[in-house]
């Protein structure tokens, strides 16, 4: 069996165990990276970008490198590859779970609950919820559910295409140790540059392919590209703007605008303004199920790319 129906067959096999069972419940991989990376930390942690890419270079490296030694143990065994694949591709994509936590703020808010949704929040985005009434939770959560639905499912899958198991790992541990160094704060604006940076890249294809699928298979294609073209632009995140822009022209809402982080303001622009109206509780639904299409629609055209890149090459 080659590879590229090693990862067709895995991927599959990995999206369908993320869609039944959702995130491993204990033990989870993305966890115990960022175990390891927390210790790399503190043995390197200097307020210099030297010392961040050294962070990254560790991290990352030491990531992939593991899982090319699992992925060359099992390259003779067509059944053993497929199932790394899986695993691989379950522990890192996040679709089950990005939906769980939007629904139960969604469910929240519907109930007329605000302080459960705000307590709820956090689990989905790191958002101030105390300064948010109803509707901003409810764009909070839309907006996270977008982004998300490329940083959590469709740039792994796109780095899975491209480099296999190692691929998938890469991925996700760029996109962790993100999260974990790469924002803007005193303590790691030029340690966690290098992460950010890096998070920006691998990113990229990712979340245009979110993009133009977001279009192709919302209720409005012309709208969502037409915000995208329009807006995208605009947002302070490269790879967020193309995201949340489609997203918003085919939910035909408003996302962007005034918001808060860890106590920080940020005045982002407003995304589909001129077209969409505020963003409701029942948008959320419509927001996971329009994620849900666009990553089953990224593993066919991920696999099928594949496919033709073996076929031509062969």
């Amino acid at each position: 069996m080659g590879a590229d129906r090693v990862f067709a067959y895995g991927a599959a096999t990995g999206l369908l165990g993320d869609l039944l069972l959702g995130d491993p419940r204990r033990g989870h991989p993305v966890a115990a990276f960022g175990r390891a990376a927390a210790a790399v930390e503190r043995v390197c942690r200097r307020d210099h970008r030297g010392w961040g890419a050294l962070h990254t270079a560790v991290c990352v490296g030491g990531a992939v490198s593991a899982a090319a030694l699992a992925d060359r143990a099992v390259r003779r065994s067509p059944a053993a590859s497929v199932a790394l694949t899986a695993a691989a591709t379950w522990a890192v994509v996040g679709g089950t779970s990005l939906a769980r936590e939007a629904r139960a703020v969604g469910r929240a808010l519907e109930a007329g609950d605000v302080e459960a949704a705000r307590a709820r929040l956090p689990h989905l985005c790191g958002r101030d919820p105390q300064a948010l009434d109803a509707g901003g939770i409810a764009r909070a959560v839309v907006e996270s559910v977008a982004e998300n639905t490329s940083d959590a499912v469709v740039g792994a899958l796109v780095w899975g295409a491209v480099g296999g198991v190692p691929g998938l790992v890469g991925f996700r541990a760029v996109n962790t140790l993100d999260a974990m160094v790469g924002h803007k704060s005193p303590r790691y604006r030029r340690f966690g540059w290098a992460s950010a940076r890096l998070d920006d890249l691998a990113g990229w294809p990712g979340a245009r392919l979110t993009a133009v699928l977001a279009a192709a298979a919302g209720g409005n294609p012309r709208g969502a590209l037409r915000a995208w073209r329009a807006d995208a632009g605009r947002h302070p995140s490269p790879n967020a703007g193309p995201v949340e822009a489609s997203f918003a022209g085919a939910l035909g809402v408003r996302l962007g605008g005034t918001l808060s982080y860890g106590g920080r303001v940020e005045h982002r622009p407003v995304l589909n303004g001129a077209a969409g109206r505020a963003v409701e509780v029942g948008d959320i639904d419509r927001a996971v199920r329009l994620s849900r299409r666009v990553g089953l629609l990224a593993l066919g055209v991920c696999a099928a790319g594949r496919l033709l890149v073996k076929g031509r090459t062969s």
